[in-house]
């Protein structure tokens, strides 16, 4: 420090006449003591420019951002005579007291040194000094992808002092809103910035309660990547496995082939469309839930020929048999005479005539035979009602099954994108 100091009196032998007052300006002066020290805090204000913001990324949720931060304040120890200011080389700052400034929530940052440290110190007459700094860090910034890729994140910048407290420093926006420059005109490949506003908060710890300067920011996904994406191919996907319905239920290989062809390649756009998000799978997204409703209807695709193909054999199977007994039964009908059906009735109308005479008593009941008769009867009953129920669900035409899925299958599919998309863009 003593070389230091040396030099910089050498510095102001030379220069009197260009830095007037400038040679007692660091007499005295202590960089460990901050201004107005054991007295009221030092007014910082401050302002920002954005001048890129290079990736955001959902995986590890954060953004990379490249800033300029500048900061204000004055030290009644470095006033000087004249009206002028005077930019000194970034080297002086480690002779002088900085604030204590750090990035709340980052991750990762540097200071530029490109071909020299990235640092800027101008003095003013009155003690003012302009401290500004070019930054790249990268901060956390905490996301909702339940409606990806059709959300918007609010992300924050946020600056605090790391051990001075308000009783020693205040942080100020300069301007206010006007404060930040540059995130206006960022052009960002997913992202449009709708709004930002500026806040000043407090930091309420254990050691204290420390000031903080707040920028939030929200940004809009860009959708149209995503539709040209996966929801054109997906929607076309569907609207392929509907080409099946109009093809008959005889070519097995044709409709097979488009229907096993159509769940792999909407399971591949799936696995595709994850792949990208691989540590965010914890999310079910927007995309998610599109993704699983084409696989359902493509898969109901396939499910409805397989249905519409086996009741169509089993009406095959069934009416094969009926041939032969049915050529039986009419020759049977053909030799059966008159007579026969004239006995038939004759001998019935004896067993009804005898059953009346007979006297019913008590002895004469068979209480094992009523049971008997009344469990087949029940189970008459119940047998009748399954075969009505079973017959409910029975195909009886299967080519019907192909005509209403025709019609159905892309009613409802454009009934469940009405909600989707209601949903997704306006709740």
């Amino acid at each position: 420090r003593r070389c230091s100091l040396c030099h910089t009196s050498d510095l102001r032998r030379g220069d009197t006449a260009s830095l007037p007052g400038f040679e007692n300006l660091t007499m005295g002066y202590n960089k460990y003591l901050r201004p107005y020290f054991g007295g009221e805090p030092v007014q910082i204000a401050m302002s920002l420019d954005i001048a890129s913001i290079s990736s955001i990324s959902e995986s590890d949720m954060d953004y990379t951002a490249t800033i300029y931060l500048r900061q204000r304040w004055t030290d009644p120890r470095l006033v000087f005579h004249g009206n002028k200011s005077f930019t000194l080389d970034a080297r002086l700052v480690e002779l002088l007291w900085v604030p204590d400034t750090y990035i709340v929530e980052s991750k990762r940052s540097f200071l530029h040194d490109v071909t020299v440290g990235n640092r800027l110190i101008r003095l003013f007459s009155n003690g003012t000094i302009l401290y500004a700094l070019r930054i790249t860090t990268t901060v956390a910034c905490n996301m909702d992808l339940s409606k990806y890729p059709m959300d918007t994140q609010t992300c924050r910048l946020q600056l605090e002092s790391w051990g001075y407290d308000e009783s020693d420093v205040i942080f100020t926006w300069l301007r206010g809103n006007d404060s930040v420059h540059g995130i206006e005109k960022l052009r960002l490949s997913q992202y449009t910035v709708e709004r930002y506003y500026t806040l000043v908060s407090k930091s309420q710890q254990e050691t204290g309660s420390y000031p903080r300067l707040i920028l939030q920011f929200e940004l809009r996904r860009n959708v149209l990547y995503f539709i040209l994406e996966t929801y054109v191919p997906s929607t076309l996907l569907v609207m392929l496995s509907w080409v099946s319905f109009w093809i008959t239920l005889d070519s097995v290989p044709a409709r097979t082939c488009i229907g096993v062809t159509t769940v792999l390649s909407m399971t591949t756009l799936m696995i595709g469309s994850r792949s990208s998000l691989s540590k965010t799978n914890c999310f079910i997204k927007a995309i998610d839930v599109y993704l699983g409703i084409c696989f359902s209807f493509i898969f109901g695709a396939l499910v409805e020929y397989a249905v519409a193909h086996y009741s169509s054999s089993q009406k095959c199977a069934a009416k094969a048999p009926q041939e032969g007994p049915s050529k039986e039964l009419t020759k049977e009908i053909e030799e059966v005479n008159i007579t026969d059906i004239l006995n038939s009735s004759i001998a019935s109308y004896k067993r009804k005539i005898s059953f009346t005479s007979i006297e019913i008593s008590s002895d004469n009941v068979n209480c094992s035979g009523l049971t008997m008769r009344t469990h087949e009867k029940i189970k008459c009953v119940l047998r009748n009602k399954m075969h009505r129920i079973i017959g409910y669900f029975t195909i009886q035409n299967p080519s019907n099954v192909d005509h209403y899925s025709k019609v159905l299958f892309p009613l409802f599919f454009m009934l469940v994108n009405v909600f989707y998309w209601a949903y997704y863009l306006y709740f």
